[in-house]
């Protein structure tokens, strides 16, 4: 089995279980809006629409995706780095601080 199909029966590794758990159905609502947008924006140059109303949607797209991102940082911070630092391991949390901190830099490039 892949890492992606072990995850999709819910074997998330030595990860654990995703710090999203709670927020799993608004993500998947604000991502679906997200691909309904992408496929607009695909119609519009379909369409020949004029670049810089594609350009506005692609910004408008591309923030959603941000914004989807932080609540993943926030959920990831409030849950397993959370977790982490009071089950009192100090490898784990450190483990959990280099996660998230490459994650944010991957966000910021």
């Amino acid at each position: 089995m892949t890492a992606p199909e072990a995850a999709a029966h819910g074997d998330h590794g030595t990860h654990g279980d995703p710090g999203y758990q709670d927020s799993k159905a608004a993500y998947l609502r604000r991502l679906r809006l997200i691909e309904g947008q992408v496929r607009g924006i695909g119609r519009m140059v379909e369409e020949d629409t004029y670049c810089i109303d594609v350009l506005t949607q692609v910004s408008a797209a591309t923030k959603a995706l941000q914004s989807v991102a932080l609540g993943l940082v926030d959920d990831h911070i409030h849950h397993c780095v959370h977790d982490a630092a009071e089950s009192g391991d100090s490898e784990e949390l450190d483990r959990k601080m280099a996660e998230i901190m490459a994650a944010v830099k991957r966000l910021m490039k």
